[in-house]
């Protein structure tokens, strides 16, 4: 196949009857490594909300077992990508999201800013640092598998377009990101899991790389220095010579999935989806305090 080969083959497919189609070969075949990153970026920056970094600061998954964490988000929302919506792993997964998310007070607000990073975030990033921008088709294909997604989620008023998500991110942003002690420990804890994946003499060399790749408005909600101009020119411009790198290789022949990514370390015996994730005790860091309808907690059919 030649390297622009799946793009030629997304480009003939419908970006709204085949958006999963779509999608799946974008983030499994053409950008897997980005994917990663920009997911990882997207869910980072959810916390520099005070209602979302409190939240999560309170139910302590992010900052005593955020490894695990780490582990079952990305291997849910990896089900529903390698299976589909229909397969019983992917609505095995969406069910778990939604009992984990209906045990809380999470407002439609929080929920469709979180849904607008999925789609906002990666194509930011993959324009930037990708080894080539993101189709139209792509870029379409993306906004309708999130939209599919935030309905099977019961989530109200959702954009329609990836301008209106964008939009959306961005205002929310703007009025929402600010300071929050509790919110700081959980971006602590994500910073500190991230280094733990490489020898331990590099963890300072890595925070200072990831905080080079945050914006303005990040370090400032976490009240992170920001790192001195040469440093973040330097970072960026080595995660751009990167891309610039892979642009050169034959393209990936296999699909790449998330659970197959080294950073997934809780689960060396494999896992069954339905395990994944939490089981919040009423009564216990913040849990239950409202319940949503019958409609949230299971699939859209």
């Amino acid at each position: 196949m030649k390297r622009f080969g799946q793009l030629e083959r997304i480009r003939r497919l419908d970006p709204v009857a085949d958006a999963l189609e779509i999608y799946r070969i974008s983030v499994s075949l053409e950008f897997p490594w980005d994917y990663t990153r920009a997911l990882e970026l997207a869910l980072y920056r959810t916390y520099a909300v005070p209602s979302i970094g409190r939240l999560l600061a309170r139910t302590a998954e992010l900052t005593e077992r955020t490894q695990k964490r780490y582990d079952d988000t990305a291997l849910l929302l990896d089900a529903v990508l390698e299976h589909g919506f229909a397969a019983e792993q992917g609505r095995t997964a969406i069910r778990r999201i939604n009992q984990m998310h209906r045990s809380y007070d999470i407002s439609d607000d929080d929920m469709r800013y979180v849904l607008s990073t999925f789609v906002v975030v990666p194509r930011r990033w993959i324009d930037t640092y990708g080894w080539r921008r993101l189709s139209r088709h792509e870029i379409i294909a993306t906004t309708e598998y999130y939209r599919t997604l935030g309905r099977h989620m019961g989530i109200p008023d959702i954009p329609r377009t990836y301008e209106e998500f964008e939009a959306l991110l961005d205002s929310y942003e703007e009025a929402h990101f600010g300071w929050d002690e509790e919110a700081r420990r959980v971006s602590d804890a994500t910073l500190g899991l991230m280094a733990s994946w490489y020898p331990r003499p590099l963890a300072p060399l890595l925070r200072t790389v990831t905080l080079a790749l945050l914006d303005e408005p990040l370090l400032r909600a976490f009240r992170y220095p920001k790192p001195g101009a040469a440093a973040t020119a330097l970072v960026r411009r080595a995660v751009r010579t990167r891309g610039r790198l892979v642009r050169l290789l034959p393209p990936r022949r296999s699909p790449h999935f998330a659970r197959q990514n080294r950073e997934i370390k809780g689960y060396p015996d494999g896992y069954r989806v339905a395990d994944l994730g939490t089981r919040p005790v009423p009564g216990l860091r913040g849990c239950p305090v409202r319940h949503r309808d019958a409609s949230a907690a299971d699939p859209v059919e």
